[in-house]
């Protein structure tokens, strides 16, 4: 990470805008801030760690302080910062939240939190992020660091500078971690655990069914009495041997059985077949001697209805006869049905015609066709006529509508004129009142956002507040179960030494006075040790060490839970900007009284707008409505012209035609009624004559064929007729008689000849069916015997394979489990492994040993070879991460000390060479975060000038690799040394001014 250039405006001692160009310190690679106490050096920190984070290392209270005392109330306050990473160049602007005046209705008014993150892409500044929220996270991913990591090896900050030297284990981790990206391994010894729970899920599930089948097969044996209870019974759970030689037995007992009822089976088939042959055959002889004494009586009642059959074949013959004279007879009936019908229309229809003609010139006519024929010509004109007459009556309605039309068109013209003229007024008062809502209406973005930054603020600061009883609860839960752990681990320790103290009691007990010990060849035993009353079994040692191991599990979940509590409660406190619940619920309703007022403003526009426009659009349809009224009233005035030409033409050629009738339609109808009865007249005096014609010719046939058949006269012909069904049901019956007869005959003969030889007397079938009955039921018990015995060989066979299947899978499962375990273990710093070192500690110690190497080559000369940082793999007390331990080597002792023994201006020289062997390591290695930039705020103070001018030549070294180096310092030896400064001034005024390089102000 490079920084580029920093400008601060309103913020800290600066009013007016600041810049700070970086790059021009690139050459020379180091440049010293300076200036008077007070003026403002460590604000330019403050600068860089607010455009980065939203925060400065120096408040706690986030940025309530950043805005400067010199402003103007309606000075800006603002921070901008260019900053390299990898790449890719980023810009990003923030401004704290301050009171500025109103630009309505006097008074002050708070402006929010701004923030806004640009990226530089060919040339031009591209926005990714426009909220502090968004800013935040878009920051999280590019720089890699959260706020305390980046004052720990970047922002080297007064109150923050050794932090990384005298920070405890588990802190150590949190920052080694995200500088060289290890969360991966913490993934991978989570995966290795999962899958050792889940190996053992397995193998204890493969278990339980092995066992579970054996259960189920022992019932099985048990509940069929292949093997007695108590044998079954005497069988340990754990004597599988036993148990699995009781299925087999149990599964060759259940096959011999099946065996034996097999045979049974059979022999039972062959009995049920004898009995049901010989059932079968009682039964057939006890049917034919009933079915012959049925058919002899079916026999005599068919004989019996002879003379019946007898009577109805005659009666059929003669019926058929009749049947052929139906035909003429009825053909000679209807003709003198015909003619008489007809002679009476002929007769109505000629007194109709009279009463028509009564009274015209007409009545004495006899030519009847061709007083018809007349009419109809006259007709046809008197009907052209007739259509003029209707229309004459639809054209004055025509021309009546019309000109109502043209009155309804003129008065629309005049209101729609009128409408209009009030239009333009309407338009002028709309556009007063709809410039006057704009401006309100505005301001309705600005109270979004900041509405939703203080509701997102008052959610976590109502988050922060619930996490505080969290927190404190997870820390009292921490507190015990370290005390916990810390009494198992004693109790091992005395367990161990009691042990111990065992060992030399019984070694002792095997000295003889004279004879050379077994251990230091003596021969004299002045002090032989006691031995112990209650000697310390493996047991006993094994279950203290689970017991603190248990413990130790239980203090480490208790750490990380309150150290979660603690991340937890911090980052909510952090995002609520560190302001009460019941301050952001006030600013909160204020925010939303204004957006509300701006919402309702905007929707008060909208209206205005839309009336507008609509006001707009309806005088423009109302223009082109007019043309199209006028348009209509012109078509209107003309058709009126014509209709009342064509009424007037019409009107003529009615009054012509009507003659002396009252209208046309009259003359037209008296003429028809007229004609129509002519033309009845003569087609009615026609029918009449052909009837009468033909129904002489049919009674003539009629007799004609009667005198030549076997019947006397028409009457005995009707007497002889039968109806089409009955004639038929009769053909039926004397047939059906006739095939009955025949087969009745023919069967009995059948069966007389069948039942030759048979007793006489009726045959009883009870007895067979009760023996076949008998036989079938002996049968089907020993289907049911045999299936049970075969289902229970088939289910014995299954469970004894799954069983065995089952067996194989734990054996073969069991050594995958163990070694999957065994690596779990060991990756998670749990038992085998004796460093209690987990895989993700193991990797940042080796980079935490690069780290102390590369400080130790400067903290050697800085202290004249006296001190050397030492890492330091020691298990950590309480749970705490272990293998990321520094202790300091003091040359002079020969002894190691903790880090915090060193003096003021030791610990300075010790955590200024490991902050720079952090920055030489973590930027060696490939996609970590490459330090380009360091600063260093204060401290050289403390040193004696010997060891200042080592410091300083340490940091000069800083320079090869392209590495900037910011130093803080009113130490005028300082000033000396470092010919590229930043002067901080403070003016007369008071606000404070930056001065770069040869004092021109940048």
């Amino acid at each position: 990470m490079r920084l580029h250039r920093l400008e601060l405006t309103g913020f800290g001692p600066f009013r007016e805008k600041q810049s700070v160009d970086f790059e021009a310190f690139e050459h020379d690679g180091i440049f010293l801030i300076a200036g008077r106490t007070g003026a403002g050096k460590s604000s330019i920190l403050d600068g860089v760690c607010f455009a980065l984070y939203g925060s400065v290392p120096r408040y706690e209270t986030g940025d309530k302080r950043l805005r400067s005392d010199h402003c103007e109330p309606e000075d800006p306050t603002e921070v901008r910062l260019e900053f390299t990473v990898g790449d890719r160049r980023w810009r990003v602007t923030r401004a704290p939240e301050y009171q500025r005046p109103a630009r309505r209705g006097g008074g002050l008014t708070t402006e929010p939190t701004r923030a806004e993150l640009e990226e530089l892409v060919d040339g031009v500044w591209i926005g990714r992020a426009a909220k502090p929220r968004d800013v935040g996270l878009f920051l999280d991913d590019v720089l890699g660091l959260n706020a305390q990591q980046f004052q720990q090896v970047i922002l080297l900050a007064q109150n923050r500078f050794s932090r990384f030297l005298l920070a405890s284990g588990t802190e150590r981790q949190s920052l080694l971690r995200a500088l060289f990206g290890t969360r991966r391994y913490e993934e991978y010894a989570r995966e290795l655990g999962e899958r050792s729970k889940a190996a053992q899920h397995e193998l204890d599930a493969l278990g339980e069914r092995a066992r579970t089948l054996l259960d189920q097969a022992a019932r099985l044996i048990v509940a069929h009495e292949l093997v007695p209870a108590d044998e079954i019974d005497g069988t340990t759970e754990h004597d599988l041997a036993a148990r699995r030689a009781a299925v087999d037995l149990g599964e060759s007992r259940a096959a011999y059985r099946l065996d034996t009822l097999t045979r049974e089976r059979v022999d039972a088939d062959d009995a049920r077949t004898a009995a049901e042959a010989a059932h079968g055959e009682r039964v057939a002889l006890a049917k034919a001697q009933a079915e012959l004494g049925r058919a002899r009586e079916r026999l005599a009642a068919l004989e019996a209805a002879g003379p019946q059959i007898a009577d109805d074949r005659r009666r059929l013959d003669r019926g058929r006869s009749a049947e052929v004279l139906r035909a003429p007879l009825e053909t000679a009936r209807r003709a003198d049905r015909t003619a008489a019908a007809t002679a009476e229309l002929a007769a109505s229809a000629d007194a109709v015609w009279a009463r028509a003609v009564s009274g015209t010139d007409d009545a004495d006519t006899d030519d009847l066709p061709a007083v018809v024929e007349r009419l109809t010509g006259e007709l046809a004109v008197w009907t052209a006529a007739l259509a003029q007459e209707a229309a004459l009556a639809d054209g004055e309605a025509q021309m009546m509508a019309a000109a109502a039309d043209a009155a309804r068109l003129e008065a629309d013209i005049v209101a729609l004129d009128a409408q209009r003229a009030q239009v333009p007024a309407e338009l002028e008062r709309l556009d007063a009142e709809l410039e006057a809502e704009r401006e309100a209406a505005s301001r309705r973005d600005p109270a979004r956002v900041r509405h939703d930054e203080i509701s997102a603020r008052l959610t976590a600061a109502v988050e922060a507040e619930g996490l505080a009883d969290a927190q404190r609860e997870a820390e009292l839960l921490h507190r015990d179960a370290a005390a916990a752990a810390a009494a198992a681990a004693a109790k091992v320790a005395a367990l161990l030494q009691l042990r111990l103290d065992g060992y030399a009691g019984e070694l002792a007990s095997t000295l003889v006075d004279g004879e050379p010990c077994a251990v230091c060849g003596a021969t004299a035993h002045p002090c032989p040790a006691t031995a112990a009353d209650e000697p310390v079994t493996d047991e006993i040692l094994a279950t203290a060490e689970a017991r603190r191991d248990a413990a130790s599990r239980h203090e480490r979940a208790a750490s990380d839970e309150a150290k979660s509590a603690r991340e937890r409660h911090a980052a909510a406190a952090a995002r609520s900007g560190g302001e009460s619940a019941g301050l952001l619920r006030e600013q909160l309703a204020a925010a939303a009284a204004d957006l509300a007022a701006a919402e309702r403003a905007v929707e008060r526009r909208d209206a205005l707008a839309a009336r507008r426009t609509g006001l707009a659009a309806l005088d423009l349809e109302a223009e082109t409505s007019r043309a199209a009224l006028a348009e209509q009233l012109t078509g209107a005035r003309t058709r009126i012209a014509a209709l009342q030409e064509r009424v007037t033409a019409a009107r003529e050629a009615v009054e012509a035609a009507r003659g002396e009738h009252a209208s046309v339609a009259d003359r037209v109808a008296h003429a028809t009624s007229i004609r129509d009865a002519g033309r009845a007249a003569v087609v009615a005096r026609t029918d009449a004559q052909r009837a009468a014609t033909l129904a002489t010719q049919a009674r003539a046939d009629a007799d004609d064929r009667i005198a030549a058949s076997v019947f006397a006269d028409a009457a005995d012909v009707t007497a002889a007729l039968i109806a089409p069904g009955e004639m038929e049901a009769l053909t039926e019956r004397i047939s059906a008689h006739d095939a009955q007869l025949a087969a009745a005959r023919a069967r009995m003969l059948e069966l007389e000849l069948e039942l030759a030889g048979a007793p006489a007397e009726p045959i009883d079938t009870e007895q067979s069916q009760n023996a076949l009955a008998a036989a079938d039921a002996a049968r089907t018990a020993a289907l049911r015997a045999e299936s049970d015995a075969r289902t229970l060989v088939a289910g014995l066979r299954d469970l004894a394979m799954h069983i065995d299947q089952a067996y194989a899978g734990v054996a073969a499962r069991a050594a995958d489990a163990a070694a999957i375990a065994r690596l779990a273990d060991t990756v998670a710093g749990r038992a085998p492994n004796t460093m209690k070192m987990d895989l993700e500690t193991f990797v940042l110690a080796a980079e935490l040993e690069e780290i102390v190497t590369a400080a130790n080559l400067r903290l050697s000369d800085m202290s004249s070879g006296r001190y050397r940082l030492q890492h330091t793999d020691a298990r950590a007390a309480r749970g705490a991460a272990s293998g990321l331990g520094l202790e300091v080597m003091d040359a002079f002792t020969g002894q190691s000390r903790p880090a915090q023994s060193l003096s003021g201006g030791e610990t300075f020289l010790a955590s200024l060479a490991l902050a720079l062997g952090l920055a030489e390591v973590v930027t060696a290695r490939a996609g970590g975060v490459r330090l380009d930039t360091l600063f260093v705020d204060e401290g050289f103070g403390s040193l004696d000038e010997e060891t200042l001018d080592l410091a300083m030549r340490t940091l000069d070294e800083l320079r090869q690799g392209g590495r900037t180096v910011g130093v803080i310092s009113h130490v005028a030896a300082m000033k000396e040394q470092v010919p590229a400064q930043l002067a901080v001034e403070a003016t007369p005024a008071g606000p404070s001014i930056i001065r770069q390089d040869s004092g021109v102000r940048v």
